[in-house]
């Protein structure tokens, strides 16, 4: 299992819940695990988000590896410019 600290207004879309505990081993299963579990989430998870997993951001790389370990943060997606 992971733990998931969603950042902002994705805790709202969660029912309140600032940690979430997902079982996933890459990217792509933890959004998939997310949108199964909180379909409130589906919406902007389509749209797009960002993940930071410890501490790196990462926006659409679907295999990259979780550890249990990991600390993983959600947050609205991060553009740059």
């Amino acid at each position: 299992m992971v733990t998931v600290t969603l950042w902002g207004s994705l805790a709202e879309l969660a029912g309140g819940q600032r940690e979430l505990e997902v079982e996933a081993t890459n990217l792509r299963e933890l959004l998939t695990a997310l949108a199964q579990g909180h379909p409130a989430l589906r919406p902007q998870l389509d749209r797009g988000v960002s993940v930071s997993i410890d501490g790196k951001i990462y926006n659409d790389s679907w295999f990259q590896p979780i550890h249990e370990s990991s600390e993983v943060v959600l947050l609205n997606r991060l553009e740059g410019g």
